[in-house]
C-alpha cells in the first residue's frame, strides 16, 4: 500500500497529470480523453498519456462508454476516466494546520471561552484575505485557492456550492465546533463584499457553508 501511495504522489509531479487529473476529479462523471484534453489545453494524445498514467497508479478508473449526453454513434465506444482509489495523501486539499492555529490562538487568548474567541480569530483570520474580494466570481476563484473546491449555481439568486471541505476529518468529529469555525472564516474572507451571503447549509461529503450572491458582480 505505501508503495503505491508513493507511485500515486509522484505521479501528481508533472503539471499537465495533475491539472488533468484534479479536471478529472472535478466533475463527478466520467470524462473523455478529448473533453480532458481541451480543459487542460493540451493534445488528445498527451492527455492520453497522461490519463493512462494515472489510471495505472490507481488515481482514476477507466471504462469505455459513451458520454451521456450523446447519442452513441458508429466506431469504438470511447474510453472514459473517472476518480479512482483515495489515498491518505492531500488530494482532495485539507488545511488542518489553518484550523489548529486558530484553535491554538484563541485558547491562547481566551481560554474561559476558547469557543467564541476560536469564531472571532477564524473571522479574523477570514478577513486579512477579504481586500480581493469583491462579487461572486472572486469569491469563488479565493475559494478554490484555498481548496473549496467551488461550484456555482444559477438561479434567481446565484449560489456558491463549496464542494470540498478542507477540514473534513475534524468536521466528522466535531462538527458544530467547525463547521461554526468554517462559516466565520468564510464571513470574514466575505466582509469586503456585503451583497455576499454565507451561510450554513450543511450536505454529505462537501462543505457545511454555501455562498449567496450575483456573478459578475
Amino acid at each position: 500500500m505505501a508503495e503505491q501511495v508513493w507511485q500515486s504522489v509522484s505521479a501528481l509531479a508533472d503539471p499537465v497529470r495533475r491539472a488533468l487529473f484534479d479536471h478529472v476529479r472535478r466533475q463527478h462523471r466520467p470524462v473523455t480523453r478529448e473533453e480532458a484534453a481541451d480543459a487542460c489545453g493540451v493534445s488528445r494524445n498527451l492527455a492520453a498519456f497522461h490519463l493512462d498514467k494515472l489510471a495505472e497508479t490507481g488515481l482514476l478508473r477507466t471504462a469505455y462508454e459513451a458520454p451521456a449526453d450523446r447519442p452513441r454513434g458508429r466506431g469504438r465506444t470511447p474510453k472514459v476516466y473517472s476518480a479512482g482509489d483515495d489515498f491518505e495523501v492531500v488530494i482532495p486539499p485539507r488545511r488542518y494546520e489553518l484550523i489548529a492555529s486558530v484553535l491554538a490562538a484563541a485558547v491562547a487568548r481566551q481560554p474561559a471561552d476558547a469557543g467564541q474567541a476560536a469564531r472571532e480569530e477564524a473571522y479574523a483570520r477570514g478577513q486579512l484575505r477579504s481586500s480581493s474580494v469583491k462579487g461572486l466570481d472572486a469569491a469563488a476563484q479565493t475559494l478554490d485557492d484555498l481548496g473549496f473546491e467551488p461550484a456555482l449555481e444559477s438561479g434567481e439568486t446565484d449560489r456558491l456550492i463549496l464542494r470540498n471541505c478542507p477540514f473534513h476529518a475534524l468536521a466528522a468529529e466535531q462538527t458544530d465546533l467547525v463547521c461554526g469555525l468554517n462559516h466565520a472564516y468564510v464571513e470574514g474572507l466575505l466582509s469586503n463584499d456585503p451583497s455576499l451571503t454565507a451561510r450554513l447549509a450543511p450536505r454529505p461529503d462537501a462543505c457545511c457553508v454555501e455562498i449567496c450572491g450575483r456573478s459578475g458582480t
